[in-house]
């Protein structure tokens, strides 16, 4: 795991999608992407560069939601898939049908988990995945207590976690109480995991994420299983961290060919 240590949430998005376009210039095909609010500078940040002409060309490149609500009109402007459509694949140029999230319908709820493993399996995996990092450990929606092997499917959202979200809607009560969810087995078959944590709220989980020990208790403890994760944090989130400085060394000393 490389922890780096940034200035700012603008650095943190500069670099956030340096990463990203770094993947597609060299043949990613399939962006796994996370929405909340987090994520959106970096995303904002794509958006100024492929408006501007100095982006990749994402001909081609097909995405995956980490997730997605049950219970909302078919619609709703806050799904994730609408999300993540408003907020990035539509100022890409990434057509809709090349988006793909869990399916909420109620009818097909039994087996809507099995039916998105297959399809990214059948999209030959995640080449690059953006995350971000609950108050209370969380990834994706998998809460405290999810199993570290845990595949795609239903869960119930705690308390917690419905208000953190309740920003997005009119009131608490709007928030729905079940989602579909890419499980933590399932992130970590990602060839490429890139956590991105700015704020203070974010201090605690990432602290127990990085440094503390692997448990079920901060799902997110999880990524110290995986090969591959770059974790970027901003001076509020990097407050929790003890061995920061060590981070920030060890970034200064990188080899620029080594990239992350």
């Amino acid at each position: 795991m490389e922890v780096v240590p940034l200035a700012s949430v603008e650095e943190v998005a500069r670099l956030g999608a340096d990463v990203v376009e770094a993947a597609v210039r060299g043949g990613a095909g399939v962006l796994g992407l996370a929405t909340g609010s987090t994520p959106l500078p970096t995303y904002r940040e794509l958006i100024g560069r492929h408006l501007d002409g100095i982006g990749p060309s994402y001909d081609g490149v097909r995405c995956f939601t980490l997730d997605e609500y049950v219970g909302l009109p078919a619609g709703h402007p806050e799904s994730y898939r609408a999300t993540i459509a408003r907020e990035l694949t539509d100022p890409l140029g990434i057509p809709a049908d090349r988006v793909h999230g869990p399916d909420p319908d109620p009818a097909g709820l039994p087996t809507a988990g099995e039916r998105y493993e297959a399809a990214l399996r059948a999209a030959g995996g995640v080449d690059v995945q953006v995350l971000g990092i609950g108050s209370d450990g969380h990834l994706a929606f998998n809460e405290p207590g999810s199993s570290l092997a845990s595949l795609t499917r239903l869960k119930t959202l705690t308390e917690e976690t419905r208000r953190d979200n309740a920003r997005f809607f009119g009131s608490l009560d709007e928030v729905p109480r079940h989602v579909l969810t890419q499980g933590l087995g399932t992130i970590l078959r990602s060839r490429h995991l890139l956590l991105l944590a700015t704020g203070p709220g974010k201090a605690a989980a990432l602290a127990a994420a990085v440094e503390g020990p692997l448990t079920a208790s901060c799902p997110a403890s999880v990524l110290q299983l995986h090969p591959h994760v770059t974790v970027l944090c901003d001076p509020s989130a990097a407050a929790g961290l003890e061995r920061r400085d060590h981070y920030r060394e060890v970034y200064a000393a990188k080899p620029a060919w080594q990239g992350l």
